[in-house]
């Protein structure tokens, strides 16, 4: 068997959310890298403009739509719009919004934000791609939770809480369309050293290789990169006999 009929995603489209920067970027460019024509998505246009230009140096193809996923409905809309440029073989539900607060401090703003991004686009966009998929008879969700869906801490209370239902959503529509061969898997990190963990990393270098250094069995931070292995496999015909599941990528705990 050849890896290519297993791991490859030549005549796959996959939309990639919050591909802009992060874990987005890095799967986004190698769900390409296996053959996926690519649609990138960023909150303002322009936004994936540079990982799309990086994907189609790299011999890919790529297309970028913006949306701000917060909005009422933006999630469907945006699974219209992409699939007027080609059916969605992958959807990968990575964009979230993580707002550190313990519960106490947490405002309703905050709150409601978290849920709009985190669950109610997930929503809107499973309701209007799956029965799609099903249509196909083939399918692919990979949903990007968080080791804090199974391990919360209290300083991101209401991020975990929306990650731990994302999955339990996932789970539940995998059951579902599990027999149309539409299969829907939860790609789990740890701390990944992203952009969003900048301000942490930069302004106290020390205490973050501190807390790096006993955070995991590894002894430091994840890089996008080391994601985008397990979300080709949960793209592919690899993931042929899985469906909701979790695959946790924390470097030990």
């Amino acid at each position: 068997m050849r890896l290519e009929s297993v791991f490859g995603l030549k005549g796959r489209t996959a939309l990639v959310t919050g591909s802009s920067r992060g874990i987005g970027a890095a799967i986004a460019e190698g769900l390409a890298g296996a053959g996926a024509h690519v649609i990138l998505h960023g909150i303002k246009p322009g936004s994936a403009a540079a990982v799309q230009q990086k994907i189609v140096d790299n011999g890919g193809v790529a297309e970028e739509l913006a949306s701000d996923l917060s909005a009422p409905g933006a999630g469907r809309d945006l699974i219209d719009r992409a699939e007027a440029i080609a059916p969605i073989d992958i959807l990968v539900i990575n964009a979230s919004a993580q707002i550190n607060a313990v519960l106490p401090d947490l405002t309703p703003e905050d709150l409601a934000f978290q849920l709009a991004v985190n669950l109610g686009s997930t929503v809107d966009m499973l309701q209007s791609v799956l029965p799609r998929m099903a249509a196909r008879k083939w399918g692919r969700v990979v949903s990007i939770g968080s080791v804090n869906q199974l391990r919360p801490k209290s300083i991101v209370s209401a991020y975990a809480a929306t990650k731990a239902a994302q999955h339990n959503l996932i789970q539940s529509q995998a059951r579902d369309y599990a027999r149309d061969n539409v299969l829907l898997n939860t790609l789990a990190p740890g701390l990944i050293d992203t952009d969003r963990n900048a301000h942490r990393r930069d302004g106290d270098p020390d205490g973050w290789a501190e807390y790096t250094r006993t955070l995991n069995w590894m002894g430091r931070a994840g890089q996008p990169e080391e994601m985008v292995g397990a979300a080709i496999f949960l793209s592919s015909q690899a993931c042929s006999f899985m469906t909701g599941e979790s695959v946790f990528l924390t470097g030990g705990y």
